[in-house]
């Protein structure tokens, strides 16, 4: 965290991510090697800021450009050095949140491919190495370093602003903002590929960013949604395999071991956003999706038809087969599993989910109910074919046997 803290605090200074972030890696090295013999100083934070600006200053002088930044820090320099040093970390700390904030705008902004915001993101807010993103998606290192490289490179070109937009532009950077932290948030809530169901760094990485953007964005109602459903989907991660990683479906899972504290967190989150006054989005909708799971003590006492509504209006706001399989689901379970696979069979003559292993995963589940084996089998293995998970694969593939076996 004080690392993200020190490249915002720097990329406002020099106006490029990439060379904050070299500055900010240098401070920390001298950190390291000074403070085990010289101790720790008064006030750590200003101390790694001054070494990181007297970097730059170094590196400005022997590249000779940008003499007007250089004179800049070399102010601020200045003053510190004129026994104003507290003055100067007060001040720096004035502006450490909004410029976390304006670095997490920059990390994520549309000039970059989601991959790209991604992993710049997960590097410079979350801080974490190029390995551990590329072990987290699966990738091969140099494959992230690249993605970095060409992301700082993008966004210099650019000329991307260092501040936080306003008005549309805002609300557009921060639906692009949140769509970055919840996609980190369910590539580790259930994984793409690879041999683990749950990737539990990445949700805590996801949640803590989210944590961080709703300190900093307080009147955002999106962003505590988004909040609120992190909070409550990892309520149930313990829940989601049993002792050997396999993955247990949220009909089946032991809703004793459902984490009462992150329910509450997230409870209290929706509640923040409904408080605001302010026309629900879409992550508050998904967010009161979760809290009718998470306030139901069994399956049986889930409130399917307030989902079935709910589903409904997130269709409204955002048109996507996913969310249409989705609402097919919970009109199974609030109507019967005909109305919701008469909804599933609209999908599969589309095309859109031609690909997704969930179309015939749902689909077997509603054929099952409806005592439809043999068509539930093929579709169990149809959804097994897909699937680049192999615990996933695992689940769908003993469904398959399940329907075969009658």
């Amino acid at each position: 965290m004080e690392s993200a803290k020190l490249i915002a605090g720097l990329t406002r200074i020099v106006r490029d991510v990439g060379l904050a972030e070299e500055l900010a890696q240098e401070a920390l090295v001298a950190a390291l090697e000074q403070w085990p013999t010289e101790g720790v100083p008064p006030k750590p934070a200003a101390w790694l800021m001054t070494i990181a600006k007297r970097r730059g200053i170094d590196r400005l002088r022997r590249e000779e450009r940008r003499d007007q930044k250089y004179a800049e820090i070399a102010r601020d320099l200045d003053v510190e050095q004129g026994d104003h040093a507290a003055e100067v970390a007060a001040a720096l700390d004035d502006h450490i949140e909004d410029d976390l904030l304006r670095l997490v705008f920059v990390a994520c902004h549309p000039v970059l491919s989601t991959d790209a915001r991604l992993a710049m993101t997960l590097r410079v807010i979350g801080g974490l190495r190029t390995d551990e993103i590329a072990r987290a998606f699966l990738v091969p290192e140099a494959t992230i370093a690249q993605r970095i490289v060409r992301a700082k490179r993008t966004l210099a070109a650019s000329g991307v602003p260092f501040e936080i937009p306003e008005g549309a532009d805002r609300a557009a950077r921060l639906s692009s903002v949140l769509e970055v932290i919840y996609l980190i948030f369910n590539e580790g809530y259930a994984a793409t590929a690879g041999d683990d169901w749950l990737r539990p760094a990445l949700c805590d990485e996801a949640l803590r960013l989210g944590r961080i953007l709703a300190e900093l964005a307080p009147g955002e109602a999106e962003v505590h949604g988004l909040v609120a459903l992190m909070e409550i989907q990892a309520s149930r991660a313990s829940a989601r395999v049993d002792v050997s990683g396999e993955p247990v479906l949220l009909l089946d899972q032991d809703r004793g071991r459902w984490d009462q504290l992150l329910i509450r967190r997230g409870l209290t989150a929706l509640e923040r956003a409904d408080s605001l006054g302010q026309p629900a989005g879409p992550y508050v909708v998904q967010a009161a999706i979760a809290a009718c799971h998470a306030r139901a003590r069994t399956p049986e006492e889930t409130d399917w038809t307030r989902i079935v509504g709910l589903y409904g209006v997130l269709a409204a706001m955002v048109s996507s087969p996913v969310v249409e399989l989705n609402r097919a689901v919970a009109v199974g379970m609030a109507r019967g599993p005909a109305e919701g696979l008469a909804l599933v069979d609209a999908l599969v003559a589309e095309g859109a989910l031609a690909e997704y292993h969930l179309l015939p995963s749902v689909r077997g589940d509603l054929l099952v109910k409806l005592d439809r084996q043999e068509e539930a089998r093929a579709e169990f293995e149809r959804a097994a074919s897909l699937t680049r998970n192999e615990r996933e694969r695992s689940l769908l593939l003993g469904r398959a046997a399940d329907c075969a076996s009658g």
